[in-house]
């Protein structure tokens, strides 16, 4: 299996888990091949950083047999994003693509207002960058943080709302299409029936464009997130159980093209003082044995789980290994977090 989205720590954030435990709670799981996330801290918003983050990466992948990459980061600086650009041209596929987040999340990499947007993508589209661009789609000016209660993670999907989601992929496919970029867009972590639409309604006209989704979107909706001590909270937020059914059904029809685990641990001291995100290679395991027996076939297993990933990015073509004891790995893998509260039920 193929993750293409994960946020490894180490680093300044050792706290929260070393890459060689990352890749190794990964390879227990069935995952042969991890595409890792920029806002590391430090962020790989340059070359010495990316060069850094691929040696210490790529050491620990060899040693249990796995494929490690990286996204380069992006800035509103334009030097910074042809050098990004022309860094993953040289490096490729160990710079896997670029990774541009339209609204602030963990790291604070995000590139909030329409123009700077518009700049960024019309710069690689001048450069003719053909490559991935990963957008992290929320709308930062649709986001109120005043209607986060921390005692309730459920309104969490109140301060970061559907329609913030929405309007964010609409606004970032029309930036595409009128700048005339010719690499593949990709849409991270889809978790609303509305994205799932205008993906759609884009590849129908033509567009290089892809959609990703994450187990705890395709099987969780805000309801579940009350608890507090499941610690339920992450960017984009858990939805509605109707968004909630709208990805898994995506999943299941093909108008969702990857899983991805959105991977993002954090302590235990983190989450009580409200972090984003959660572990995510477990929930990986589950959605597999989900999909099975809400009937997909192997081949859209395979198609999910790695081979449109190898597709999208591409990549060498390459066998993709399914566990077929996907429920027995969601256990087995239980020690290996240092959360357990914050784990799937």
């Amino acid at each position: 299996m193929i993750d293409p989205h994960v946020h490894l720590r180490d680093w300044k954030q050792k706290d929260k888990e070393t890459v060689a435990h990352g890749l190794r709670v990964a390879k227990a799981a069935g995952i042969t091949r991890v595409f890792d996330m920029p806002n590391t801290n430090p962020p790989l918003t340059d070359r010495a950083t990316v060069l850094d983050r691929l040696s210490l990466g790529s050491a620990e992948a060899r040693k249990l047999g796995m494929g490690y990459h990286v996204y380069a980061g992006l800035t509103g600086d334009l030097a910074q994003v042809e050098a990004m650009a022309r860094l993953r041209d040289e490096l490729f596929p160990l710079v896997v693509g670029l990774k541009m987040f339209l609204a602030h999340s963990t790291g604070n990499m995000g590139l909030v207002d329409e123009e700077t947007q518009r700049r960024v993508v019309g710069k690689l589209a001048e450069i003719g960058y053909r490559g991935v661009l990963a957008v992290h789609a929320e709308c930062e000016a649709l986001n109120d943080p005043s209607l986060f209660d921390p005692a309730d993670l459920s309104t969490h999907s109140l301060a970061r709302p559907a329609a913030s989601e929405v309007m964010s992929v609409a606004g970032i496919v029309k930036i595409c299409r009128e700048t005339g970029f010719k690499g593949h867009l990709h849409i991270c972590h889809v978790s609303t029936a509305g994205a799932i639409a205008l993906v759609k309604e884009a590849k129908a006209d033509g567009m290089r464009i892809s959609a990703g989704a994450t187990a705890h979107h395709a099987l969780l909706c805000s309801d579940d997130a009350r608890d507090s001590s499941r610690g339920l909270k992450m960017n984009p937020p858990l939805r509605t159980a109707s968004d909630r059914d709208a990805v898994f059904s995506a999943l299941l029809d093909g108008a969702v093209d990857l899983v991805e685990s959105d991977h993002a641990p954090h302590t235990r001291a983190d989450k009580e003082k409200g972090a984003s995100g959660i572990p995510g290679f477990q929930g990986t395991l589950l959605l597999l044995d989900r999909l099975r027996r809400a009937g997909a076939s192997e081949e859209r297993l395979a198609d999910l789980f790695g081979k449109n990933a190898i597709r999208t990015f591409a990549l060498l073509d390459e066998d993709v290994f399914l566990p077929d004891d996907a429920k027995a790995r969601f256990f087995e893998i239980d020690d290996e977090y240092p959360c357990k509260p914050f784990l799937w039920s």
